[in-house]
């Protein structure tokens, strides 16, 4: 099971990102994919959720309106498109599913500047 993620930058704030995650080893479809993120000198939090098949997602109360998580089966992808960011936003991000035992990616840096 490999997790890998991608888009991450350095953005001003009020700019957008979109952050990918592409799985393999495991039946992407099948599994809820999670986006978390830790910023310098706090824990990780959950940022937002996807169900398998996207039928049902959630967002911390930090990112609602300004964060959209989605997926493509046909990628083994789940994205993060990310608006209106603020330099709270900055750290960096990881996808994560439970095949088994949790799995983690190694992340990806974004950095919001003011």
């Amino acid at each position: 099971v490999q997790l890998v993620e991608s888009g991450g930058g350095l953005v001003q704030s009020g700019g957008s990102l979109r952050l990918s995650c592409v799985g393999s080893g495991f039946t992407f479809s099948r599994f809820t994919m999670r986006w978390y993120r830790q910023a310098p000198g706090k824990e990780c939090e959950l940022v937002a959720g996807i169900s398998s098949g996207g039928g049902s997602t959630n967002y911390a109360d930090a990112v609602k309106g300004r964060f959209t998580i989605s997926r493509d089966d046909a990628k083994n992808a789940v994205y993060l498109q990310m608006s209106s960011l603020k330099p709270e936003d900055t750290g960096v991000y990881y996808c994560r599913t439970i095949v088994i035992r949790e799995r983690w990616g190694r992340g990806t840096q974004v950095t919001v500047s003011s």
